[in-house]
């Protein structure tokens, strides 16, 4: 005996829910708008403090010269600082991804980048391992072994015979018994 649960019906209306999504929305832009335009009175009054109005009406050529002087080496220092916050950055941005593949690292989720295949002689290698200065050769064909070919032609002896023969002996279910006994016991001949 299975108990169905009663489908519950929502307490709120569908109008009601459309109301209280469109408040939401409502509610939402207008805390938007409000953090918006707090940012630009932040940066207003942040420019305000950090750049003082310049006066130029009235000063001599030597007092011009002064205050772009002045100027000059106070946007060096804002770019040194600059700078130093990329440096900063940088660094902290690599620091992250060398953390990030530790962690991937620790939980085993390690991908290997697809690796090619490299085909190097072995005299290659050689150098490649002990430098240019040392010249071994080394012919790895002088270990193997060798087969001759009069040796695995006396093992098979081949026999020829007519074909013809071999087709009508082999033919229907007779034929299929035999290979099939052929296959079962090779040594029987």
């Amino acid at each position: 005996m299975s108990f169905e649960r009663p489908k519950r019906k929502s307490k709120i209306t569908a109008s009601r829910k459309l109301m209280l999504k469109s408040l939401m929305l409502a509610k939402a832009k207008e805390c938007w708008e409000q953090e918006h335009e707090e940012r630009e009175a932040e940066k207003v009054r942040y420019l305000a403090e950090r750049i003082p109005t310049l006066q130029t009406r009235g000063l001599s050529l030597s007092a011009l010269q002064d205050l772009c002087r002045e100027l000059h080496a106070k946007v060096e220092v804002v770019d040194e600082e600059r700078y130093d916050i990329e440096a900063k950055c940088l660094h902290n941005t690599r620091e992250i991804k060398d953390l990030k593949l530790k962690v991937l690292d620790l939980r085993g989720k390690f991908k290997r980048p697809p690796l090619r295949r490299v085909r190097v002689s072995a005299d290659a290698m050689l150098r490649a391992l002990l430098g240019s200065k040392h010249k071994v050769s080394m012919d790895l064909r002088a270990n193997l072994k060798s087969v001759k070919k009069e040796d695995t032609e006396k093992e098979r002896p081949v026999e020829v015979g007519d074909w013809r023969k071999n087709v009508e002996a082999m033919s229907g279910m007779e034929g299929r018994k035999k290979m099939f006994d052929a296959a079962k016991s090779p040594t029987s001949q």
